[in-house]
């Protein structure tokens, strides 16, 4: 294949379709300082290399400096939770595309990228299950008092409320029917008519499902709107005995307000998957109530690995070669 369409949107908003030649050229760069499964490598080459793009491969990094040398020379850009800010695009003198291979991308500088004419997708749903069976394996864990020899008490018949109801939060509410839960779920853009149908009670305000409760299995993503909103006040509106799942992101907990709540109400127990910057405080504060993964493991799947990864390539490739941008993020 000599020639290729390759796909630009000189101002985002407006694709361009031009012509150009040399497609053995093309260079993707994988670029994840946690590092994809060899087996999700050597499914995102073999898409890329049967496109006949070239795979580049950049593990581990120690330092910024890497990634910027890496990616000087590369076309498309596929990371993980990897910040990729103005000095990267900067540096990417030749960067079309960046794909996050996972559905969270507030580690991308959008505002740059749009700047830099680089268009930003992710991979929405490929996590998704692996996520959710986190979520759950929390809740059991909290509820068996962090399997501390205690007795503890059952998920069945108890109040689940999902805070956001996308892919992760559907994949909870499908598996949390398995055991019994009552379920519930509050999103402003999700209408009510499709929780319905999938057997969940819709609530209209964080309030009310906070209020109504037993457990909440918190699913929104980092903007500036929800940064800090998981607070004090919308906490103390929770039944005694509440348990607080984070599978999303730390940005979203108000942490010195978190620390004030649980100092107060010593029946409530936070259950997350983004460790707190307070996380030696807690640990020394709320043992037995509080348990933090030792990095984010939501994703941290084979599956989910290789389900992701794989969509990153295919979307880098039909993007080139067909203009495709339906996941694109900087519109």
């Amino acid at each position: 294949m000599e020639n290729f369409f390759r796909y630009v949107k000189p101002k985002i908003k407006e694709a361009t379709l031009y012509y150009t030649s040399l497609v053995e050229n093309m260079k993707v760069l994988i670029a994840t300082e946690k590092p994809f499964a060899k087996v999700a490598v050597d499914g995102i080459r073999e898409v890329v290399e049967q496109a006949g793009y070239e795979l580049l491969l950049l593990e581990k990094y120690a330092s910024k400096q890497q990634l910027l040398d890496a990616v000087a020379e590369v076309d498309a850009l596929i990371v993980r939770s990897d910040n990729i800010d103005t000095e990267v695009f900067q540096a990417a003198k030749n960067l079309k595309i960046v794909v996050r291979a996972g559905a969270g991308y507030d580690n991308i500088d959008l505002a740059a990228a749009t700047q830099h004419e680089v268009v930003v997708m992710n991979t929405p749903g490929q996590n998704a299950n692996a996520v959710a069976e986190l979520a759950m394996g929390l809740m059991v864990m909290a509820v068996r008092n962090l399997y501390n020899g205690t007795s503890g008490i059952e998920l069945k018949g108890k109040k689940l409320g999902i805070h956001a109801y996308g892919n992760v939060g559907r994949n909870v509410a499908r598996i949390a029917k398995g055991f019994g839960m009552d379920i519930y779920a509050y999103d402003a853009y999700c209408p009510d008519e499709k929780m319905l149908q999938e057997g969940v009670q819709p609530l209209h305000s964080a309030q009310e499902l906070y209020s109504t409760c037993d457990i909440v299995s918190l699913h929104i993503p980092a903007t500036p709107q929800t940064k800090n909103s998981i607070n004090q006040s919308l906490l103390n509106l929770m039944p005694q005995g509440a348990i607080l799942i984070n599978t999303a992101r730390k940005e979203v907990i108000n942490e010195e307000e978190l620390i004030l709540f649980m100092q107060e109400r010593k029946d409530f127990k936070y259950m997350t998957d983004v460790m707190p910057a307070a996380d030696k405080k807690m640990n020394e504060l709320f043992e037995g109530r509080y348990f933090a993964t030792p990095k984010k493991m939501g994703a941290q799947t084979a599956e989910a690995n290789i389900n992701a990864g794989i969509a990153a390539a295919k979307q880098i490739v039909d993007f080139f070669q067909n203009g495709n941008t339906q996941f694109q993020l900087n519109k």
